[in-house]
């Protein structure tokens, strides 16, 4: 689907990261770091959802690309299906599970691309554009998780 190409390309690198770097000795500390970055940044992207479904991102972006509009029901279903993973994905993390820190890392680059992402259309459409305002947040927020996620592991 054109629409998510995207975070195809960011799901293969999330994949490459989760394959070729291990966990660090175990440090709580640091996991438990990892883990409130993660937490505060999943309820960032809870408002970055609400902004773009109030706003109708849903119907403008795949427009946008020159595709049919999503429906709503497709949008909020594919946001909470993730939100769902990324959950679960905090009991992996904490029980040490390598393959949990695969949603975390396509969280991580997500977040970091809609930072950039929608400044960018909002630019290129010549005024806002659907989820600008929480953008700069959500960009945040992925960059520091980023670095989280690279302090917990290594080579």
């Amino acid at each position: 689907m054109l629409g998510t190409a995207g975070l195809h390309v960011l799901a293969l690198i999330a994949v490459v990261l989760t394959l070729s770097r291990t966990l660090k000795q175990e440090n709580e500390a640091r996991l438990d770091g990892l883990v409130r970055v993660f937490l505060i940044g999943l309820a960032c992207q809870c408002l970055h959802c609400i902004e773009e479904f109030a706003t109708g991102f849903y119907l403008l972006f795949p427009q946008f690309l020159g595709l049919v509009a999503w429906s709503p029901e497709f949008f909020v279903t594919f946001n909470l299906g993730w939100m769902a993973v990324w959950l679960v994905s905090v009991v992996g993390i904490l029980k040490h599970y390598r393959m949990a820190y695969f949603p975390v890392w396509f969280f991580a680059l997500g977040m970091f691309a809609n930072g950039i992402g929608h400044p960018l259309l909002a630019l290129i459409y010549g005024g806002y554009f659907p989820g600008l305002f929480t953008s700069p947040l959500v960009g945040i927020v992925g960059f520091l998780l980023a670095g989280h996620l690279f302090q917990a592991t290594e080579r």
